[in-house]
């Protein structure tokens, strides 16, 4: 009896290579797409906690690069799902939970870079933009996701449930197509930037001034971890791509290692981010640094006292017959005089 429960689940968890119920291969893609996506669920948790350990929180790219993470910890939250390998519901609200996510993740990224152009390259501040890019990273998505849901186009997609092998057009349009375009759009933009910030980085502008240049330090630190962000995206859909473009061809023959690799990519969009994130963040991760962190998040001892000028001895007048300027004042009442040092 257990026998045949074993094999009944077994069978129905088979059915998008058309197996046997002991065929190995199954268990094999169901494994990785767990491990997967469990790898990308734990990076995404540690890097909102390293975020809020180091508090990478205060500028515009530093919220975004933390919207970004959000996007990217429930896209794989998609993956580690249960196997609803039948038609219904719940294998429609996987594939639109899955789209949904994948396209917010996307979103963020093309933002990301669309924010560091018109700051580096228009030198147009943007901090005002921050509600209307919550409003197009959430909301294009929300689109995206919800059309093939209306034209109930969802269903059964290989290892989980996405748009079905018999809209291969709506496949492309809805996703494929637009995320190499938009790839390819962002590796000529960051291409643009890095040629802008060198040019400026090696330029001379006549009188120094400390704050452009504080300005140009804190631009070069943003641009070098979120380079990567598009190459992050290209190498993870290669084998998506390729494996849904050989399901357009031959639809009733799914190729095993083509498959093993669209599961083992297509979930790492949240370690990837995770590593990218990490270039610059490693050297601050030491046991000194966690223990110093740790102590000013959670050990602050800092605190606002009434201040007692009864118990502090005042001179009337500071006076010095010395030349040295380097004099400190230390406390200040109203009966003291101090000199005037000047400008």
């Amino acid at each position: 009896m257990e026998n045949d429960q074993t094999n009944k689940n077994s069978s129905s968890r088979c059915t998008f290579f058309h197996a046997d119920p002991e065929d190995y291969r199954c268990d094999v893609i169901l494994t990785v797409k767990r491990a997967t996506g469990t790898f990308s669920l734990v990076a995404c948790l540690f890097m909102l906690f390293v975020i809020w350990l180091l508090r990478r929180s205060n500028s515009l790219a530093q919220k975004m690069i933390v919207s970004l993470t959000v996007a990217a910890f429930f896209d794989s939250v998609a993956y580690v799902m249960g196997e609803s390998q039948t038609e219904g519901s719940l294998c429609n609200f996987q594939a639109w939970w899955l789209t949904y996510f994948d396209w917010c993740a996307l979103a963020w990224v093309c933002l990301i870079t669309l924010n560091l152009y018109l700051n580096l390259v228009r030198e147009i501040r943007t901090e005002h933009y921050e509600i209307p890019y919550h409003l197009v990273a959430w909301g294009v998505p929300l689109l995206m996701s919800c059309l093939p849901l209306m034209r109930g186009y969802y269903g059964l997609a290989g290892a989980w449930c996405w748009i079905k092998d018999d809209h291969v057009a709506w496949r492309f349009g809805i996703w494929y197509i637009p995320l190499f375009t938009l790839i390819f759009l962002m590796i000529c933009c960051y291409a643009r930037i890095i040629c802008v910030a060198n040019d400026r980085m090696q330029s001379w502008l006549g009188t120094f001034n400390p704050d452009r240049e504080r300005r140009k330090v804190s631009l070069a630190e943003e641009i070098r971890p979120l380079k990567w962000y598009p190459s992050v995206y290209l190498l993870v859909s290669i084998f998506p791509l390729l494996n849904r473009l050989h399901n357009a061809a031959y639809p009733k023959e799914p190729m095993f290692y083509l498959t093993l690799l669209h599961v083992l990519s297509a979930p790492l969009h949240g370690l990837a981010n995770a590593l990218v994130f990490g270039k610059d963040t490693w050297s601050q991760l030491s046991n000194t640094g966690i223990k110093l962190a740790l102590r000013s998040r959670l050990c602050d001892s800092t605190r606002i006292g009434e201040y007692h000028p009864a118990s502090v001895r005042y001179t009337a007048e500071l006076e010095s017959d010395s030349d040295d300027d380097d004099n400190n004042v230390l406390f200040y009442s109203a009966d003291m005089s101090l000199k005037d040092r000047g400008p």
